[in-house]
């Protein structure tokens, strides 16, 4: 398993809108500014993020993004579900794969299942607020 930048560049975003919106929408351009990410790779991310249900997004005068729920709410897991797709660390576990012939002999499957089960459940005990308390000082965060 290997994190991609996508997935990378969507906690940044995350833990930037948690430290600075509020209430308010906050413009994209702000959050390229401070994160130095292209805006236009930046719009996919947010529209994946905000399908999922985790931003507001509003066009126009005063517009931007914001978190939708409280950082304490919303899991590394489920940013990297929604950017990333499956994290399995063999394709026989993805989502959707077919199943493998071999899965009764294979010696080697409860130990990928076991780390695929790992995986989730550190992802799922880190919300965005954990790493809002542990972040650098500044507005660059590196990922």
């Amino acid at each position: 398993m290997k994190i991609s930048t996508r997935g990378r560049y969507a906690l940044r975003v995350m833990v930037d809108l948690a430290e600075h919106s509020g209430d308010n929408y906050i413009p994209l351009k702000d959050i390229v500014a401070r994160q130095e990410i292209s805006q236009k790779y930046l719009e996919g991310i947010m529209t994946d993020l905000s399908k999922a249900g985790m931003l507001d997004g509003q066009h126009g005068k005063g517009g931007g993004y914001k978190l939708n729920r409280a950082p304490e709410e919303i899991s590394v897991l489920d940013i990297l579900l929604t950017t990333e797709g499956d994290l399995a660390p063999i394709s026989c576990l993805g989502s959707g794969a077919e199943p493998c012939a071999r899965a009764a002999e294979c010696r080697t499957l409860p130990m990928w299942e076991k780390l695929y089960e790992m995986i989730r459940d550190y992802f799922r005990g880190i919300s965005l607020a954990d790493l809002m308390t542990s972040a650098p000082d500044g507005d660059n965060y590196v990922i």
